[in-house]
């Protein structure tokens, strides 16, 4: 099978042929249709997360057929493949309902090798049953982008003035969702790009501009999808009384220091990792319920490279996926 590996942190992806990975116990099997592009997959490649499993195929955002393994789905059926890969079950936090918390998890590609392939495996209790109303290419970013922004979004509580910082794959995704709920949406982009405030107009935003300045009013809460910690005290800055910023990124620089009165009134700054299956299942019955559109640009798997440099600087406008 063809497959862009990473063979260590700061090199670019290498396009591959080795054999079809053989499903263990539990697992299953699936030919992959599509893969969505993570900033997280950045992360990966640029060492700001440690000690991946290399070498590595990247790519947690996975739609494809069961062809092989399991119990749970038959052959044909289409899986997705998410970011959590393997939790131990029995730890306090699992047995709490909070095994995106898990000590011992395993990652999607990361510690798993996941679906910048043409060929995956993965286990069968973690992939989910997916909407059918939606293509291969338009489901594979409802698997991160999706649920990340979903759990971001219940932690911002019932906020009814909800700010997105970086408005990208999550927050493209997560405008619609907190429209569909009724909330009103103000959206903040790189200062000067008025092609993506255009863009989150268009879903529903009542008010975009850039991060650097502030919104018409006061915020109930905020989601920060930028990996900018410079960004934490801007959006406390914009927090009316008793309101939270959410960090929604698995990464992220630096947060500079900043006064107390910025936090003080009760304001909190609280942090998102990982996900839950419950998460996955209700986020995937909402999606078309809504319905969520998922705004893509496709390129082909041999093309990796060019889509994470084209993530990194900003130019895709909703998600990257990889087609096979």
């Amino acid at each position: 099978m063809r497959a862009m590996v990473l063979d260590a942190p700061g090199k670019e992806l290498r396009l591959v042929d080795q054999p079809v990975p053989e499903p263990a116990a539990g697992d299953v099997l699936v030919e992959v249709g599509a893969c969505a592009v993570c900033r997280t997959d950045l992360h990966v490649v640029d060492g700001e997360l440690p000690d991946p499993k290399l070498p590595l195929i990247l790519g947690h955002q996975v739609v494809g057929r069961v062809v092989g393994g399991g119990q749970r789905f038959v052959a044909g059926e289409r899986v997705g493949i998410p970011w959590l890969g393997w939790t131990d079950g029995d730890c306090r936090y699992c047995r709490s309902g909070r095994e995106n918390l898990c000590d011992r998890a395993r990652f999607t590609g990361y510690q798993l090798d996941g679906g910048y392939a043409e060929y995956a495996v993965a286990d069968e209790r973690f992939c989910f049953s997916l909407p059918e109303s939606y293509s291969d290419v338009h489901a594979a970013p409802l698997l991160c982008a999706g649920l990340i922004g979903y759990r971001s979004l219940r932690l911002a509580g019932d906020a009814e003035r909800l700010g997105l910082y970086g408005f990208g794959s999550s927050a493209h995704l997560v405008a619609q969702v907190a429209r569909h709920q009724g909330r009103r949406v103000f959206a903040f982009t790189r200062a000067g790009d008025e092609e993506g405030q255009r863009f989150a107009r268009s879903l529903g935003a009542e008010w975009a501009g850039g991060s650097d300045g502030q919104p018409p009013e006061e915020l109930d809460a905020a989601i920060i999808f930028a990996p900018v910690g410079a960004l934490v005290p801007v959006a406390l800055n914009a927090l009316a009384k008793g309101g939270v910023v959410v960090c929604a990124g698995i990464h992220m620089s630096e947060i500079p220091s900043f006064p107390y009165e910025l936090l003080w009134g009760e304001r909190g700054v609280r942090s998102v990792a990982n996900l839950t299956r419950l998460d996955g299942d209700e986020f995937l019955g909402l999606a078309p319920e809504v319905p969520i559109n998922t705004e893509v640009e496709t390129l082909p798997l041999d093309e990796a490279n060019e889509a994470l440099r084209r993530l990194r600087a900003g130019e895709i406008r909703g998600s990257a996926v990889l087609t096979l």
